[in-house]
């Protein structure tokens, strides 16, 4: 089991075209903890503003009556990735993964396998 600084080493130093990943509690908005980024891109900033879209997909999925489980959410811009995967499990509950990735240095399919595989040895 991996704590949360060495999930997400192992995330910006295993995932090709990673630029920054964080923790975060959607209940709060708050990061539990980040890495990368720049100062140009403040990821405690896109931590917080992407606990909005979380909740957001989560109310519109109680509305229509979907019981399925959200497993990651992608949002593509002309040069990044954005991909935000919730954590399942008792430890994981209200977490999510929020991983950046530069579109043109990264392989979108492996980022989400090795960040599933991330989330499945973290013990938060």
């Amino acid at each position: 089991m991996a704590n949360t600084e060495t999930a997400l080493k192992e995330a910006l130093a295993s995932i090709e075209g990673a630029t920054g990943v964080a923790l975060v509690d959607y209940t709060t908005g708050m990061a539990l903890g980040t890495m990368g980024g720049s100062k140009s891109f403040d990821l405690n900033v896109a931590a917080a503003g992407n606990t909005d879209v979380v909740r957001a997909k989560m109310r519109t999925m109680e509305h229509l009556g979907l019981k399925a489980q959200i497993e990651d959410i992608l949002i593509t811009l002309s040069d990044q990735y954005h991909l935000i995967r919730l954590l399942s499990g008792r430890s994981g509950n209200g977490l999510f993964l929020y991983l950046v990735l530069d579109a043109k240095r990264s392989n979108l399919a492996m980022a989400r396998h090795q960040l599933r595989r991330i989330e499945e040895e973290l013990e938060v």
